[in-house]
């Protein structure tokens, strides 16, 4: 067994309680000093403080390595001292020295606009970054001055292939300033995963570092608070070892795309389980699949699109009690017999193959929606994956039980310094501080914005509207432009696919099923006539560089194909073209059949925009789509906001009730 430190064990352990959301007159107080943090003036002082450090950067120019590292070495005393110790300048001249070694080491001279990001991030900010502007590099020279805290720094991002890849891209510029970098991915073993860990910086994603965390809960079992665990290694030789665990506490964090990982993951929980066995829900799945397809839609039950309900109507309770004699154990109770049937029917009207889910070597794997990647260790819960696969034909796994589950909201609200970035998140700024006590502050480009903004082209019927996509393509291409189009799901990217191709127009498919090559397909969208076809998944994190001559064509052209339920989405993807000043367009096309649409614009509503759209002069169709969209992403927005107050009361509830580790982790 390991000795450590009292001090180092709590560190390790104590997990810190958020403070609870203020309400009533003091609600109105924390949104005013939300502001106040995010006030214009906070621009204008990273703005001088990042000049300040441009004008530094000169005397570290003239020093050979050896001197640099030094003078490296020197800048770190005060951040390993403490905050007590820092000076006001001490920030500016450490930075001009990082600055320099990062241009030394990775052939990257950060900008002004970067510098003002990296600032940001080690004050406590959410900093909204446009595409392309270098945020991975802007991380990096935050995590240096986190790490030489000398307390773990996690930087957060949205996918295995970023964490592993920004860390060998940076081992040589962190190893130069003393400190050390690791990564932890899925693929992983647990003594990997500690290695990962023990490093002063670790790049990993969200996923792996919450599963991680739970999973060390667990090891500890009773002794997990600090205090407990003390007295346990006094009075014995031998119990829960400190080289069991693999995490070092929660300490920093700077989380990339953070308005993915922060605001659209927030009302999923990480969940672990482990199989029961002997279990009748695997029959029971299959009977309630065959007696589902006995019901009719709008007879039977009513499915609620906008929520993604079913509720089972009258005429479906008689046929269920009728089906209900010579049945197993599992239907002799009406209320078990409907929750089964529901997820029968959700699983076959809500639940679309290549949408939400695709079958793989005969397993069921999710489709995470916000991002488009495979999510191959995720099931859903309380019945519904067994229901999928019965509908699906395929062999039917054992359900679980739950040994752990936290959600990732609260998670990241238990590091004691969070900061993050990303294209999009000024919509989301007051959300972001009210549950994170995040200011957003938005840096501005390293250069001018020139990407061209197209009208939207709109459509009462989605046939039309793939007609015309295909149309602009061809057009585009004919320039040799690149272009870049997005679709919400791996069928409609195939199915654009087979349009493109019966047009002769070859092209290169990213998405959940194809996903092999995202990093080949990505680097060449940019090129010369090259047509790219993907889902949400496509480029978060890697840059689309254009070819030889393509800014004199006009550089890259992205095309949406439908509207997503976020804003913020939509900005993801037109912020693919003209990124660092240069050329580009966008354009985004709608249909009243389009998922948002059909789920939150009212029927009635859709009826007389999908006619103005039928007819009459372009101006007035325009208005009528812009609206509807405006409309129907504002109810999914409101929606969402709702499901995460939801988790967030359900989560201080589990922490003053059950919560399964004690008071100071949280449910």
């Amino acid at each position: 067994m390991v000795n450590v430190l009292p001090s180092d064990d709590y560190r390790r352990l104590a997990v810190p309680k958020p403070a609870k959301l203020p309400r009533g007159a003091d609600a109105l107080a924390h949104r005013a000093l939300g502001w106040w943090h995010r006030r214009p003036r906070q621009l204008e002082a990273l703005r001088r403080d990042a000049a300040a450090v441009d004008a530094k950067s000169g005397e570290f120019e003239m020093l050979d390595d050896a001197a640099l590292r030094g003078r490296l070495a020197e800048l770190s005393v005060p951040y390993r001292l403490g905050r007590d110790a820092l000076r006001p300048e001490t920030a500016i001249d450490a930075l001009a020295a990082v600055r320099e070694a990062a241009h030394r080491q990775t052939g990257l001279r950060p900008f002004v606009v970067q510098l003002m990001g990296a600032l940001a991030l080690d004050r406590g900010f959410l900093a909204e970054m446009a595409t392309g502007e270098g945020k991975t590099l802007t991380a990096a020279l935050a995590a240096i001055l986190a790490g030489w805290r000398g307390r773990p720094c996690h930087i957060i991002t949205v996918n295995d292939y970023l964490a592993e890849r920004d860390a060998k891209w940076f081992a040589k510029l962190y190893a130069f300033a003393g400190l050390t970098v690791g990564h932890v991915i899925s693929s992983m073993e647990e003594a990997e995963r500690r290695e990962g860990y023990a490093t002063d910086v670790t790049y990993t994603t969200g996923k792996e570092v919450v599963a991680d965390f739970l999973r060390d809960r667990l090891r500890l079992g009773p002794i997990h608070h600090p205090d407990r665990r003390l007295i346990r290694q006094l009075v014995q030789s031998h119990g829960a070892g400190h080289q069991e665990l693999v995490m070092r506490g929660l300490h920093a964090a700077i989380i990339d795309e953070a308005d993915s990982l922060l605001i659209d993951e927030a009302v999923t929980p990480l969940i672990i389980c482990q199989p029961r066995t002997g279990d009748s829900m695997i029959e029971a799945s299959k009977i309630a699949a065959e007696l589902g397809g006995r019901l009719q839609s709008g007879l039977d039950y009513q499915v609620n699109w906008r929520h993604r309900e079913v509720e089972l109507l009258d005429a479906a309770f008689v046929k269920l009690q009728a089906a209900a004699s010579g049945m197993p154990q599992a239907w002799s109770g009406l209320a078990r017999r409907r929750e089964l049937v529901t997820q029968a029917l959700v699983a076959r009207e809500l639940f679309e193959r290549n949408r939400q889910y695709v079958v793989q070597e005969g397993k069921v794997v999710i489709v995470d929606e916000f991002t488009g990647r495979l999510m191959p260790q995720r099931t859903w819960r309380e019945g519904l994956h067994q229901a999928i696969e019965a509908k699906e034909g395929l062999e039917i796994t054992a359900p679980t039980e739950i040994l752990a589950r936290l959600s990732f909201q609260r998670y990241y609200r238990g590091y004691r310094r969070l900061s993050g970035m990303s294209g999009t998140v000024l919509e989301s700024a007051n959300e972001l501080w009210q549950i994170y006590r995040l200011p957003v502050v938005a840096i501005p480009t390293n250069r001018p914005c020139v990407r061209i903004q197209l009208p939207d082209r709109s459509f009462a019927d989605a046939e039309s509207k793939w007609q015309a996509v295909v149309e602009e393509i061809a057009t585009v291409h004919a320039s040799d432009r690149p272009v870049l189009v997005g679709t919400r799901s791996v069928a409609a990217s195939e199915a654009l696919a087979r349009r493109l191709g019966e047009r002769g127009l070859g092209c290169e498919v990213l998405n959940a099923v194809r996903h092999a090559e995202e990093a080949r397909i990505v680097a060449r969208a940019g090129e010369l006539g090259r047509i790219t076809i993907a889902t949400n998944m496509a480029g978060r994190g890697t840059d689309i560089l254009l070819g030889k001559d393509v800014a004199a064509a006009g550089g890259l052209h992205v095309i949406a194909t439908e509207p997503n339920e976020s804003g913020r989405v939509d900005r993801q993807l037109s912020g693919r073209a003209g990124r660092q000043g240069n050329p580009g367009s966008a354009r985004r096309f709608v249909s009243m059949e389009d998922d948002l649409l059909r789920r939150f614009l009212p029927a009635m509503l859709r009826q007389r925009v999908g006619k103005k759209l039928g007819g009459g002069d372009a101006e007035s169709k325009a208005i009528s789509a812009r609206g509807a969209v405006r409309y129907a992403q504002f109810a999914a927005q409101w929606l969402a906001a709702r499901q995460r107050a939801a988790v967030l009361r359900n989560d201080t509830w589990l922490e003053e009730a059950l919560s399964f580790a004690g008071p100071d982790v949280g449910g």
